[in-house]
């Protein structure tokens, strides 16, 4: 009789400890990291790059609008591999609110180079903290 008692209780045990585990997938599915790939790795560079070339003194509605382009790419690839990117599309939401603010701004009239001076170490920041955390992956 206590041997059939033990084993209910395991069996008590292994169904709770499974409901736990499935509610508890359920709920981090937005924070499991995603994988290295050498696609994301190569735009968030080139993205990085052209905030480092920013002539502030030129034109900036081209160069805002190419940096625009990489980072509307780099979020259209990684929603296009699944839920599973939701990390980095985390990453990079920052520098693309504040390439949109100054996108906005360009294209009406030119910023001034103060603001974009300004715009330009913020998003130098961000893209190096980008770049580190999608190169970082493995």
């Amino acid at each position: 009789m206590c041997q059939v008692k033990k084993v209910n209780q395991m069996k008590l045990a292994a169904v709770i400890l499974i409901s736990i585990s499935l509610t508890g997938c359920a709920t981090v599915k937005g924070w499991v990291p995603s994988f290295w790939d050498d696609n994301q790795s190569t735009k968030i560079v080139d993205v990085r790059q052209k905030v480092e070339n920013l002539d502030c003194a030129k034109d900036q509605l081209p160069q805002i609008t190419a940096i625009r382009a990489d980072l509307q790419w780099f979020q259209l690839y990684s929603e296009s591999k699944g839920w599973r990117q939701a990390d980095v599309l985390r990453v990079i939401q920052p520098m693309q609110e504040t390439v949109e603010d100054m996108y906005k701004r360009a294209q009406g009239t030119q910023g001034s180079k103060v603001y974009c001076d300004l715009k330009k170490k913020v998003m130098q920041q961000q893209s190096k903290r980008a770049a580190e955390a999608v190169l970082g992956r493995f």
